[in-house]
């Protein structure tokens, strides 16, 4: 998917909402337990309620991964019935010398058919550069991220005196363009979200931490929207397990509407 492909879905959705697959078995309702493929029948259901309101859905690999070749073949068969005009994340968070990257990007992109990946940046440009050598893929770097521990690397000030995220920013930002390279921008550091969209003006940004996590989906928009709203704002546990009975799907399409609204205001108000 192209970037004007992503932002037309925005538009004609009035949505920058990305609903995370981070599909737990020991969270999801018990009658889907007795299923063949429980992880997969509750994201079916999920996508059924949530599509109308979504332009992105982004699986979190490691709920896949550590069940083994079940988790693969649930996660193969969620991309499969994801809408093919919705935006698709491998929250992988790769990240490995130039030639393994290759193999991972070819896993993700080739044989799975996601639209774009997340990378950690810290090994470098080598790292990265296999993932943006395919055609309509995103890579989805780690910049800004709002978990505790960020704080030891991320807001270290560098030699240059800078916080160490600007300098990965800074030097990044010439490896791709605003059509293949997103950032990872935590919505519970709203106070620098600004600071970011100064350095990347043009990027998209996925921003993780509304909703459970208590990042200001306001703050979000008012500092981090740009002229194609540039933002793919991720609820996870806030919409999946919105409601634990047979109506959860139902009760999850209710809280992504919601959402829906709210960002149809901000779009309205910013762009």
């Amino acid at each position: 998917m192209n970037r004007k492909e992503l932002f037309q879905q925005i538009s004609d959705k009035k949505s920058f909402l990305c609903v995370g697959l981070d599909t737990d078995l020991s969270k999801i309702p018990s009658h889907l337990l007795k299923e063949s493929d429980p992880i997969f029948e509750f994201n079916k259901q999920i996508i059924e309620q949530t599509a109308d309101f979504a332009v992105a859905y982004k699986p979190n690999i490691a709920f896949y991964e550590a069940l083994g070749p079940k988790g693969w073949e649930s996660l193969q068969k969620t991309l499969e019935f994801i809408p093919k005009e919705i935006f698709t994340i491998a929250d992988a968070k790769r990240g490995d010398i130039g030639n393994t990257s290759g193999l991972y990007a070819k896993a993700f992109f080739e044989t799975m058919d996601f639209d774009s990946i997340t990378v950690a940046p810290y090994m470098g440009v080598d790292s990265v550069r296999p993932f943006l050598e395919f055609e309509n893929k995103w890579v989805i770097l780690l910049a800004l991220t709002s978990n505790e521990g960020s704080a030891d690397f991320q807001l270290s000030t560098s030699q240059s005196g800078k916080p160490f995220f600007q300098e990965v920013l800074e030097k990044s930002s010439g490896w791709g363009n605003p059509d293949n390279m997103m950032y990872v921008v935590g919505a519970t550091r709203g106070e620098k979200i600004a600071e970011v969209r100064k350095i990347v003006p043009e990027h998209f940004f996925l921003v993780p931490g509304v909703g459970a996590q208590g990042g200001s989906l306001a703050e979000v928009a008012k500092f981090g929207m740009n002229s194609q709203c540039g933002l793919l704002v991720n609820s996870s546990r806030g919409i999946i397990y919105a409601g634990n009975d047979k109506d959860f799907a139902k009760v999850a399409g209710t809280e992504a509407k919601k959402l829906q609204q709210e960002m149809e205001t901000m779009l309205n108000k910013y762009l």
